[in-house]
C-alpha cells in the first residue's frame, strides 16, 4: 500500500473513532436533561409499576426507584435544581465540539487526545470518591468508571494512530 492511500486510511480510521466519541458524548449530553422522563420509561421498560415503593424492592430496583422518586420530588418542589444537569449536559456538549479539532486535524490537535485520556481515567477517582459521599451503590458507581475506561480505549487507539502520522511526516492535514 503507498504512503498516500495508507495515510488516508489512517485519517478515516481516526475519524471514525472520533466520530462515535463525538456521538457518545452528545448523546451522554441530552441524557442529563430529561432525567424523570427516562426513570420513568426505564423503571416502566423492566416492569416495576408506578406506584412501587421502593422500600419493598432490592438491588438495582429499590435502587431505581429511590432515584426516581428523588428525580419527581425535586420536579414537583425545587426544579431549579435541574439546572445542574443541565449544564452538565452542556458541559458533554463542549467537550464533544472540542473534539472537532482533531476530527479535522489531529496531528495539530493531538493535546484534545491527550486531554480526553486524562478526562477518562479521572473519571475513576472521581466516582470512587464521591460516590460514596453521595450515597451512590457501588455497583452504580462501577459503572460510571466504565465510562471513563469506555472512553479511554478509543482516544488511545486514535492517539496511537496520530503517533503513526507524525512518524510519518504528517504535519497537518
Amino acid at each position: 500500500m503507498n504512503n498516500s492511500k495508507s495515510i488516508r486510511r489512517l485519517y478515516a480510521r481516526i475519524r471514525f473513532v472520533l466520530s462515535l466519541f463525538i456521538l457518545g458524548l452528545v448523546v451522554s449530553g441530552a441524557t442529563a436533561i430529561p432525567l424523570a422522563d427516562e426513570l420513568d420509561m426505564l423503571t416502566q421498560w423492566i416492569g416495576l409499576p408506578a406506584t412501587a415503593d421502593p422500600r419493598h424492592y432490592t438491588g438495582l430496583d429499590a435502587w431505581l426507584l429511590t432515584v426516581r422518586a428523588a428525580l419527581h420530588t425535586v420536579d414537583a418542589r425545587m426544579p431549579f435544581l435541574f439546572y445542574g444537569t443541565d449544564w452538565l449536559a452542556f458541559g458533554h456538549f463542549a467537550i464533544a465540539i472540542a473534539f472537532l479539532g482533531p476530527w479535522r486535524e489531529p496531528v495539530r490537535n493531538v493535546w484534545v487526545i491527550t486531554f480526553g485520556m486524562i478526562i477518562c481515567v479521572l473519571v475513576i477517582p472521581y466516582a470512587l470518591v464521591f460516590g460514596p459521599l453521595r450515597g451512590i451503590p457501588f455497583y452504580w458507581r462501577l459503572i460510571d468508571c466504565a465510562f471513563g475506561v469506555a472512553g479511554f480505549f478509543p482516544l488511545l487507539w486514535c492517539r496511537l494512530m496520530i503517533g503513526q502520522l507524525e512518524r510519518r511526516g504528517v504535519s497537518a492535514y
